[in-house]
C-alpha cells in the first residue's frame, strides 16, 4: 500500500502525463529572463530563492519590512507545446477550479438562477476549501519536482502540494449543485451526473498537465471533499436556515471566520495561502450576513428552502440571456467598485494605524495588515452582492 501511495506522488509520472499531452522542457532548458507564450513559456522549479515570510504568525519584520527566507522559487524552465488541443483544454480547466472563477460563478448563479443554491453552494465551498488550505500547510507535502515536471503556473509556486483544492472545490460545486438541484428541477439525473463528473474530472487533470500536482495530491483532494459532503449533507438543510437566527448571528459569522484567517497555520516562508483563505472566507461571510440582513430587514425577496412542484429548466432564449448579461454587468460593476473603495480605504487605515509607509508594497504581507484589509474588502463585496446589487437590479427594472 505504502509502495502505491508513494508511486501516485512520484513527480514522473506527472512528467509522462505532461508528455503524453505534447507538453515538453525546451531543448536549450536553463535559466532565463523571458518567455515568449504557450510555445517558448516559462516555468518554475522548486529550488532557493528569496520570497517575504513573516516571522511568528507573520507579523514581525524590521524596519516596515519582511524578513527575507528560502523559499520554492528557482529558474524558469522553458517549455514547448506539441498539442495545442490539450494545452488550452487543460489551461481552461485550470481556470474553471481558480478562486476568481467561482468568485464570479457564484454571484452569477444567485442573480440568474437561484439565490437558494448560490447561498449553499458558497457555504459548501467555503468549508471546502479552508480545510483544504490548512491540510496544505499541516501536511507540508512539496508539490511535484521540476525537472522532470514542466511547471505552467507561477503564483502560487511556493504552496505546498497535498491536497489539490483547485480539485476540491470543483468535485465540491459540481456535486452539491448535482444534489441540490436533482428535487428542485426536471432534468435527467444522468446528464447531471456526467457533467459533475466531466467537470471535476478535467479540473483535476489540469492540476497535473500545469505540473502543480501530483496524482496523490488530485485524488487526495476529491477524496476528502467526498467525505465532508456526506458528513455534512444532514445538516444542509439546518444552514439554509441559519439566516433566521438571532440578531447576534452575524457577530459570530464575522468573529469566527476572522479567528481562523488571523490565527492561520505558520508557514516557514511567505505564499499566497492565507491571503486566498481570507479572502474565501470573509466572501462567505459576507454573503452569509447579507442573507441575514435580507431576512431580517425584508429587503428583497427571500430564497425559497423547497418549491412545491418541481421545475422544469427554462429555455435559454435572446431575452432572458440579453437580461442575464445585464444583471451580470450591473452586479459586477458594483462589486468591483465596493472592492477597490473598500480595499483603499482599509489599506489607508492599516497603514496609518501600524505606521507603514504607504509605498511599501510588501507591508500587504504582513498577518496585522493583509488579514485585516482582505476580509474587510470581501466580506463587503459578499454583502454587497448579495443585498445592495439585488436592490440595484430591482430599482433599474432588471427583474
Amino acid at each position: 500500500m505504502a509502495e502505491l501511495l508513494w508511486s501516485l506522488q512520484d513527480s514522473q509520472l506527472v512528467a509522462r502525463f505532461q508528455r503524453r499531452c505534447g507538453l515538453f522542457p525546451a531543448p536549450d532548458e536553463g535559466p532565463s529572463e523571458n518567455g515568449a507564450g504557450p510555445a517558448d513559456g516559462e516555468a518554475r522549479t522548486p529550488e532557493l530563492g528569496h520570497l517575504p515570510a513573516a516571522k511568528g504568525k507573520g507579523a514581525g519584520e524590521p524596519a516596515n519590512g519582511l524578513r527575507r527566507l528560502a523559499a520554492p522559487q528557482a529558474y524558469v524552465q522553458k517549455y514547448v507545446v506539441k498539442n495545442y488541443f490539450y494545452y488550452y483544454l487543460f489551461r481552461f480547466s485550470a481556470a474553471l477550479g481558480q478562486e476568481v472563477f467561482y468568485i464570479t460563478f457564484l454571484p452569477f448563479t444567485h442573480w440568474n438562477i437561484d439565490p437558494y443554491l448560490s447561498r449553499r453552494l458558497t457555504i459548501i465551498w467555503v468549508l471546502v476549501m479552508y480545510i483544504g488550505q490548512v491540510t496544505k500547510e499541516i501536511l507540508k507535502w512539496p508539490r511535484p519536482f521540476s525537472p522532470p515536471v514542466v511547471k505552467l503556473e507561477k503564483r502560487v509556486i511556493a504552496e505546498y502540494g497535498m491536497p489539490s483544492t483547485h480539485a476540491m472545490a470543483a468535485t465540491a460545486i459540481s456535486f452539491t449543485l448535482l444534489i441540490s438541484t436533482m428535487d428542485r428541477y426536471q432534468y435527467p439525473f444522468v446528464l447531471g451526473l456526467m457533467m459533475a463528473v466531466v467537470f471535476s474530472t478535467l479540473v483535476g487533470l489540469s492540476r497535473l498537465y500545469t505540473g502543480m500536482h501530483t496524482v496523490l495530491d488530485v485524488l487526495g483532494g476529491i477524496l476528502i471533499t467526498a467525505i465532508l459532503i456526506v458528513l455534512t449533507y444532514p445538516a444542509w438543510t439546518l444552514i439554509d436556515r441559519l439566516d433566521s437566527a438571532s440578531p447576534l448571528f452575524p457577530v459570530c459569522v464575522l468573529v469566527v471566520p476572522f479567528f481562523l484567517c488571523y490565527n492561520y497555520p505558520v508557514s516557514d516562508y511567505y505564499s499566497p495561502t492565507r491571503a486566498d483563505t481570507t479572502t474565501i472566507m470573509a466572501a462567505g461571510a459576507g454573503v452569509t450576513i447579507g442573507f441575514w440582513i435580507n431576512h431580517f430587514f425584508q429587503l428583497v425577496s427571500e430564497p425559497t428552502e423547497s418549491l412545491p412542484v418541481i421545475q422544469n429548466i427554462p429555455p435559454l432564449t435572446t431575452d432572458l440571456l440579453v437580461l442575464g448579461l445585464a444583471k451580470f454587468t450591473v452586479g459586477i460593476v458594483l462589486i468591483l467598485l465596493v472592492r477597490q473603495l473598500v480595499q483603499k480605504l482599509s489599506l489607508q487605515v492599516l497603514y496609518s494605524w501600524f505606521k507603514v509607509v504607504t509605498r511599501n508594497k510588501e507591508a500587504r504581507r504582513r498577518l496585522e495588515i493583509e488579514v485585516p484589509y482582505k476580509f474587510v474588502t470581501y466580506t463587503s463585496v459578499g454583502i454587497c452582492a448579495t443585498t445592495f446589487v439585488p436592490m440595484l437590479h430591482r430599482f433599474l427594472g432588471l427583474l
